[in-house]
């Protein structure tokens, strides 16, 4: 079962290659940008659309998350492709750039199917801009009381 859930992970990373990236380009250098890449890290995960994500979180990407662990791309591809069933609302987000970099601060709640608030995150991610894209490097998340 383990090797099963490999394959259909690397095939999941692999397909955008042969078919052509579905990565967008020419994004604006600019914090609605970012604010947008954000949502849609937000909409892929309660879809459980990896590829989506892997458009966004850059090859070295590490993420430290509530917990003080860190997890690096592959992994948050893998969890992203099970990711359970829950909404996530953003809130209270603020967009920097400074040339090829910016960082993105806000709060995440995750919203259960009957409107309870089952978690909520601050987060802080940072993006490079490359390739015409933006692509998150790192991310750190802290856990707040609802």
């Amino acid at each position: 079962m383990e090797n099963a859930v490999k394959y259909a992970l690397w095939m999941l990373l692999l397909c955008p290659l042969a078919y052509g990236s579905p990565c967008p380009r020419a994004q604006a250098k600019n914090g609605d940008a970012l604010i947008h890449a954000e949502q849609t890290w937000a909409r892929s995960l309660e879809h459980q659309d990896a590829p989506t994500l892997g458009c966004i979180l850059a090859d070295e990407f590490e993420d430290a998350g509530p917990d003080g662990k860190l997890t690096d791309r592959v992994t948050t591809l893998a969890k992203a492709a099970e990711h359970r069933a829950v909404h996530h609302e953003l809130s209270d987000l603020h967009a920097h750039v400074q040339g090829d970099f910016g960082y993105i601060r806000g709060l995440a709640a995750a919203i259960d199917a009957q409107g309870k608030v089952v978690a909520k995150v601050r987060f802080t991610d940072v993006y490079e801009y490359r390739d015409g894209r933006w692509q998150c490097v790192a991310g750190h998340e802290s856990m707040i009381g609802n």
